[in-house]
């Protein structure tokens, strides 16, 4: 296991804030993991699981050790005419191993496509887009169980996922390390292209027939016109989740507002785009030195350079204090911060 010291968190996070880690460990194997929890010199450290850093906001440094998973593999466990059960390993990039099903013909997350970070990182917050959630085609997945060291299998019911949810960031947070995942993924694909502007890309890109790659490259183009590319401009992706709210709230604002936008969850709740709110709040394009909200999506916040973690936290903070007072709506914040 490789361990550096005093180590620049800034290449391994899309913000690209530059906070240092006492320690950083490459974590490629379950005895890697071993012996940062059990055995090793860093059993008394304070320990932080890394993936792709594009779910984080560091605040300020981290003085223990930050493991940086890098549990790679891609294996079929099992096939049949219609399906295919296939194990990746956590520390695989999550838009890498997309690429690799559309390119074997296996449907299920190629609306999944360009979502930064990696695959331990998806079942921790269901991650979704364009009508599809990583939960319809999550099989199961092992994860290392800190207090004990042994490797213990979940399995959808006891994932509990919801919107943007999981137990791994409720009732266990922090008590297990995901290791490996298994998705049951389709060799005769259903496409769902009716969300979002899927269907005006593809007609834009002039495809006449549906395939993988198709439905995959319109998400891509969508997400690329949409969203910065944190090679440019670091940023975390969407920081806010889109609320849900109660039909008569909505119903309210709906009679204020009468351009908003939203999404009917049930005959009770709606989804409001976060997005909008933001925007309607007048905070699009916001720019304070080198933080602010980027000028194409009010959901992203972004540091343009030189920016410091405390200074985004606090932007997110005034952000949401304002969607309250307009809105009546608690916005929640999908980044994690440290």
């Amino acid at each position: 296991m490789i361990v550096q010291q005093n180590v620049s968190l800034k290449p391994y996070n899309t913000f690209g804030l530059d906070e240092n880690a006492g320690f950083l460990a490459i974590v490629n194997s379950i005895e890697d993991l071993d012996e940062i929890y059990q055995t090793g010199r860093f059993r008394s450290q304070k320990k932080m699981i890394l993936g792709g850093g594009s779910n984080v906001l560091f605040t300020r440094g981290f003085t223990g050790i930050v493991a940086k998973n890098e549990i790679h593999g891609i294996q079929i466990q099992n096939e049949t005419e219609e399906d295919v059960l296939v194990s990746v390993g956590a520390g695989e990039n999550w838009h890498q191993f997309v690429l690799w099903c559309v390119e074997h013909g296996y449907g299920g997350v190629e609306n999944l496509s360009l979502i930064p970070g990696t695959v331990g990182a998806a079942p921790m917050q269901n991650i979704g887009a364009y009508g599809t959630e990583l939960k319809e085609v999550f099989h199961s997945l092992e994860a290392y169980e800190i207090k004990t060291g042994k490797t213990v299998s979940f399995f959808k019911e006891d994932c509990k996922f919801g919107y943007r949810y999981s137990v791994f960031k409720g009732e266990i947070r922090d008590e297990y390390v995901i290791t490996k995942v298994f998705f049951k993924l389709s060799k005769k694909p259903v496409f769902n292209i009716s969300y979002g502007a899927i269907k005006d890309t593809l007609n834009k890109m002039g495809v006449d027939e549906l395939t993988l790659k198709n439905v995959s490259q319109a998400v891509i183009n969508i997400r690329q016109s949409k969203l910065p590319d944190p090679m440019d401009i670091g940023n975390a992706g969407s920081f806010f989740k889109n609320p849900i709210v109660e039909r008569l709230h909505f119903e309210a604002l709906e009679a204020e507002f009468d351009d908003i936008k939203s999404y009917p969850i049930d005959q009770e709740k709606v989804k409001i785009p976060a997005g909008w709110l933001i925007e309607k709040a007048g905070w699009k394009g916001y720019r304070d030195g080198d933080i602010g909200v980027h000028e194409k999506q009010a959901l992203v916040l972004v540091n343009h350079g030189m920016g410091r973690g405390k200074e985004i936290f606090k932007l997110a903070k005034e952000i949401q204090k304002s969607i309250q007072n307009k809105f009546g709506i608690d916005l929640e914040r999908e980044v994690n911060v440290i």
